[in-house]
């Protein structure tokens, strides 16, 4: 029987981002600003009330974690893969008849000219 070393884990939260509860510890400042500045324009500035006022600072909140993370909640966008140039040699489709009827120096030009 092959013998597996199982390894425990002293630390389990060493290498996470820190955290206050579920929330993290960097969006703690901006979701402070954006709760303050939401009462008072939407609550002071509007009269609209406690339960407009929630709202626009949930739908702030999570506007804010949703563009400013990276990786945890949803994320930034999904990158675009990146398209570079590649280079290979020229093949011709009509190769195999040329060379059969002699004429391979033309489809040696060819695949040597985009060298």
């Amino acid at each position: 029987m092959r013998k597996e070393n199982n390894f425990r884990t002293v630390n389990r939260i060493l290498g996470d981002s820190p955290r206050l509860g579920p929330f993290p510890a960097d969006q703690i400042f901006p979701w402070s600003v954006i709760a303050i500045l939401n009462v008072f324009v939407v609550y002071y500035t509007f009269k609209a009330g406690w339960l407009a006022t929630g709202l626009s600072i949930a739908w702030g909140w999570a506007t804010w974690w949703v563009l400013s993370t990276n990786k945890d909640f949803l994320g930034k966008f999904v990158g675009v893969p990146r398209i570079s140039r590649g280079y290979m040699p020229f093949q011709t489709l009509k190769g195999n008849r040329e060379r059969a009827r002699g004429n391979s120096e033309i489809a040696i030009f060819k695949s040597k000219r985009f060298e």
